[in-house]
């Protein structure tokens, strides 16, 4: 992809999630996108947190899930939804800032299979929180597939 091509097609991704109302309400910010690939970020705030002030599983998971979709979206190049996805959860998320890595592992006509890093972000390092995978599908309504 060329420069510009990265541009609008990270442009899209961030329309895609301006639409999320879920999203908007956890600060979601959209920082890297390509086919099969994405970065998504969540600054960590107290009404993130569960009791013992690490952020909530919840928002672990949302962010993974979110961000495995776009992957396999990308991949795929249709409109998407998550058909399952497991999480592992390594240690608590604390600091500043979570950070998501997904990728596409494997691209078939209806379904991606994703997996993805989460990461919490302290003082400027980043710690290993989470890893998910998860079966991305081409939703019922998506085009057919030109292959």
């Amino acid at each position: 992809m060329t420069p510009e091509q990265q541009a609008e097609f990270l442009a899209l991704g961030r329309k895609v999630l301006s639409e999320q109302r879920f999203s908007l309400l956890l600060g979601a910010e959209l920082v890297a996108l390509r086919p099969g690939h994405c970065e998504l970020h969540v600054p960590v705030r107290d009404e993130l947190t569960q009791q013992d002030g690490f952020v909530h599983g919840g928002v672990v998971s949302y962010l993974a899930d979110n961000a495995l979709t776009y992957a396999g979206g990308t991949a795929m190049r249709a409109p998407v939804v998550t058909a399952e996805f497991k999480i592992n959860y390594l240690r608590p998320a604390q600091g500043e800032r979570l950070i998501a890595r997904a990728e596409a592992a494997h691209v078939g006509k209806a379904q991606a299979v994703c997996r993805c890093e989460v990461f919490a972000v302290a003082g400027g390092v980043e710690k290993l929180c989470a890893l998910a995978q998860g079966t991305i599908a081409k939703r019922g309504d998506a085009p057919p597939s030109k292959d």
